[in-house]
C-alpha cells in the first residue's frame, strides 16, 4: 500500500478525457503500474489518502472502507460561529439527479449518514471544527455543515457562489486503517495547510472496535 498527502486541485483518480487525466492514482502509477484507488477524497479536498499497489491488497483495503473498519478526522473551516461545542449530525443523503454532483437530503430515499464534529476555535466570522464522518456517503461533511447553516468556506457548490476562498476549506488530517498484510493497526496524519498549528486530534485514534 501507499500513503500520500493529496493536495487540493489534484484529482483522486483520472478523469474522463485528457485535460482530466492528471490525479493522485495516475502520478503514483507512474512508478508502480499496478496501484489502485480504494477511496477518494474530494477535488479541492486535502489530505490522506491511501492507495493499494496489488490487487489483493486492494480488495483487503476496500473492504475496510466499505465494512467502515477505518478511522477519519478531517478539518473544516466553515462559515460563521458554530454555537455548539461538539454535535452530531444525523441526516439521510441521496444524489440530487436534476443537479448532478450535488446531494441533497432526503428522510424519504436518503442513505443513513452520520457526522460528529467539535468546534476548534472561533475566529470574526469562521469557525475551525474538527469532522468524524461515520458513515462515507459523497459530499457528506459539505452537505452535513451546509444543513447546519455552516457551509465549508470555499464551497461553490452547496455555499455561496462566487466564494471569496481560493480553496475548499476541507482537510483529510488523519486516516487509521489495518495493514493489508500485517493486520496491525496504522495511522496516517497531515498537517492542514489552512491551520497548520493544529494537531489533527487530542488523543490517539483507536481501531473500530475499540
Amino acid at each position: 500500500m501507499c500513503v500520500v498527502g493529496k493536495p487540493s486541485g489534484l484529482l483522486s483518480v483520472p478523469g474522463r478525457g485528457p485535460e482530466l487525466s492528471d490525479s493522485a492514482l495516475s502520478r503514483l502509477r507512474e512508478r508502480h503500474p499496478g496501484a489502485q484507488a480504494v477511496h477518494r477524497l474530494d477535488l479541492g479536498t486535502s489530505g490522506v489518502l491511501a492507495m493499494a499497489l496489488h490487487r489483493q491488497s486492494e480488495g483487503i483495503l476496500r473492504r475496510q472502507f466499505q465494512d467502515r473498519r477505518t478511522g477519519k478526522v478531517y478539518l473544516a473551516l466553515v462559515e460563521g460561529m458554530m454555537p455548539e461545542d461538539r454535535g452530531r449530525i444525523d441526516l439521510p443523503l441521496v444524489r440530487d439527479w436534476p443537479n448532478r454532483p450535488r446531494q441533497k437530503v432526503c428522510f424519504r430515499t436518503g442513505r443513513p449518514s452520520l457526522t460528529l464534529y467539535e468546534t476548534v476555535r472561533r475566529e470574526e466570522d469562521v469557525t475551525l471544527v474538527r469532522l468524524f464522518p461515520h458513515t462515507g456517503r459523497s459530499h457528506q461533511l459539505r452537505v452535513h455543515l451546509a444543513s447546519l447553516g455552516h457551509p465549508i468556506v470555499g464551497d461553490n457548490l452547496y455555499g455561496p457562489d462566487p466564494s471569496p476562498s481560493s480553496r475548499l476549506m476541507l482537510h483529510a488530517s488523519q486516516l487509521g486503517l489495518f495493514h493489508p498484510r500485517s493486520g496491525k493497526w496504522l495511522v496516517f496524519t497531515a498537517p492542514c495547510p489552512f491551520a497548520p498549528d493544529i494537531a489533527p486530534t487530542d488523543g490517539e485514534m483507536l481501531p473500530p472496535d475499540e
